[in-house]
């Protein structure tokens, strides 16, 4: 059961990213944000993007995954990347920190050896930012998506409430754009 569940919000994760690799290639100047579920997937577009673009996106991106095109399911810009990134870097930074506060032999960390520290950590932040985009989009492709959508089905496509989740986006992102937040629902 736990593996039928991971593997549905693997799927829909994927073909969440199929939509907005769809979206992408017909609209310009626009952001999303999404998240799956075992039940399907949420977008949440800000930007000027009709409700008939979203439906066409998503139907296109699972036909062209049905048809084999699997890649679509990574998508540069998942959080899952991101979540390296902040991984790799705040891991590397301590690292390099506790190391320097090692050889100089102090208990606590003071001010001296975090500043002796510094520019190794900077060096090894920017080696993990290199490191952390190719092993982010591997990490995506083998754990969290999946290209091969099986017997999915699309059940249904409906705009909903603009939900909290896009109205804190709408703030990070800083932008006046229209917001508009669908619910795609699928089927095993």
């Amino acid at each position: 059961m736990p593996n039928q569940l991971i593997s549905r919000i693997r799927r829909n994760h994927g073909l969440e990213h199929a939509s907005v690799h769809i979206l992408s290639q017909k609209h310009k100047n626009f952001g999303v944000q999404g998240n799956a579920t075992h039940n399907g997937f949420y977008l949440n577009i800000y930007g000027d993007i009709d409700e008939q673009a979203i439906h066409d996106a998503v139907h296109t991106a699972h036909q062209r995954m049905k048809d084999g095109e699997h890649q679509l399911a990574v998508h540069p810009n998942c959080g899952t990347g991101l979540l390296t990134t902040a991984f790799l870097a705040t891991l590397t930074a301590q690292a390099v920190v506790a190391f320097e506060q090692y050889r100089a032999r102090k208990s606590s960390l003071d001010l001296e050896t975090f500043f002796r520290a510094l520019p190794n950590a900077i060096l090894a932040v920017t080696l993990s930012l290199i490191v952390s985009r190719p092993l982010g989009l591997y990490l995506q492709a083998q754990y969290t998506t999946e290209g091969d959508l099986g017997n999915m089905e699309i059940i249904n496509i409906q705009r909903i409430r603009t939900s909290i989740v896009a109205r804190i986006f709408k703030l990070l992102l800083a932008t006046n754009a229209p917001t508009a937040s669908y619910k795609i629902t699928t089927r095993a």
